[in-house]
Formats: C-alpha cells, sequence, structure tokens
C-alpha cells in the first residue's frame, strides 16, 4: 500500500479528467459565432458544438421551440468541417480508453489494499491503466486544439438554409468546451504518468514467488 499512493492519485485525477472529457463532448459551447444579423438569432449569439447548433431565437422556426432552435448534426452532413468529424470520433474514443483506464487501475488498487502481493496482478494493470489514461488524453487533446485553431482563424461553416445559420460569423471566440477540454487532458496526462511510475516492491517474498 505504501508504494500505491501515487497511483490512488492518479485514480482520482484520472476519474475527474474523465468525467470532464465527457462533459466537454456533451456541451454544445465548442465554438461561439457573433452574428449580424439578428432576425432570426435573436440575441446574436450561436454556439457550434460538435454534435449540434443552437441558438437563441424568438421566431417559431422549430416544432415545440420558441426560443431556443437547436439543429443536430447528422454522420450524412457533407458541410460539417474535418476538425468536427474527428472531434467526434476522439471524443467518443477516449471517453472509452478513458472508462477502460479507469477500470485497470481499479482493479489493481483492489488487490494492493486486499494485500494480493502477486506481481503480474498489480503491476500490469497500472502499466496498462497509465497508457489507456495518456492515449484518452491525447485523443481529447487534438480535437481540443484543433476547434481552438479553427476559432483563432475565424473559419467559417456551410450551413445549409435549414440551420438557419449565416455560413461565417462576424467574429468567434472558443466555447466552455474548450477550458474543459484542456483540464480533462492535464488530468488524463498526469493520472497516466503517475500511474506509469509504479514499481512493484522487491522484497524477498516477490522474489521467491
Amino acid at each position: 500500500v505504501s508504494t500505491s499512493h501515487l497511483q490512488l492519485a492518479a485514480f482520482a485525477l484520472g476519474t475527474i479528467g474523465w468525467i470532464l472529457c465527457t462533459v466537454s463532448m456533451g456541451i454544445v459551447e465548442w465554438r461561439v459565432w457573433h452574428v449580424d444579423n439578428t432576425t432570426v438569432i435573436s440575441s446574436g449569439i450561436a454556439w457550434v458544438g460538435i454534435w449540434k447548433v443552437c441558438f437563441i431565437s424568438y421566431l417559431h422556426v422549430s416544432p415545440g421551440y420558441r426560443e431556443q432552435f437547436c439543429h443536430k448534426f447528422s454522420g450524412y452532413d457533407s458541410f460539417i468541417p474535418y476538425e468536427i468529424y474527428v472531434a467526434q470520433g476522439l471524443m467518443l474514443i477516449a471517453m472509452f480508453m478513458g472508462l477502460l483506464g479507469l477500470a485497470a487501475t481499479i482493479f489493481a488498487l483492489r488487490n494492493v489494499y486486499m494485500g494480493i502481493t502477486h506481481k503480474t496482478l498489480i503491476a500490469p494493470f497500472f502499466l496498462v491503466g497509465g497508457f489507456l489514461y495518456i492515449f484518452a488524453g491525447l485523443c481529447v487533446l487534438i480535437p481540443v486544439s484543433w476547434n481552438f485553431y479553427s476559432v483563432a482563424h475565424n473559419q467559417s461553416i456551410a450551413f445549409p438554409p435549414s440551420y438557419y445559420m449565416p455560413s461565417s460569423p462576424e467574429a468567434q471566440e472558443a466555447g466552455a468546451a474548450i477550458p474543459v477540454g484542456i483540464v480533462a487532458v492535464i488530468l488524463l496526462l498526469l493520472s497516466g504518468t503517475f500511474s506509469l511510475s509504479y514499481r512493484f516492491p522487491m522484497t524477498a517474498n516477490t522474489i521467491t514467488k
């Protein structure tokens, strides 16, 4: 137990990082667009996520909604830029890999705190968990960085008329999903580093085993 304090911290950080990864994936505010024409987009602000685009409108532009209009992206939408397609896939992979990393770490910590001192039941699972955390962190880093680059260069998206969105904004800024994703990357990479730092204690009992 005395040799696994960092790994316990890795589990805590990995759990928070995985939760933030999931939250970032679900937040619609990846890009915040500021538009001139407020005829439909009443607030002059639209939120572009990796799964849908939303804005506030006082017109009746969609069934069942009077103030907020949201349009979900389809896998067949050819206008969606590559960074959004990539973000959809990599964020799902990151969520799955992070969950596997948590499972591997839980199994290793369970053996540690239950007094199971067999090396093959502890060290390899900490290593696997560490690699999965780092892989998940990199999967989050790529879409977050790519979409931030698109925001910084004010890149446009050719939305179809049914979306009621202009093809390019007057200006745009990074939404809440970007900083949440950055924090998730930092925590996942730290948890991976801590997990990989585990060294099984070499005692007389382990040598004989």
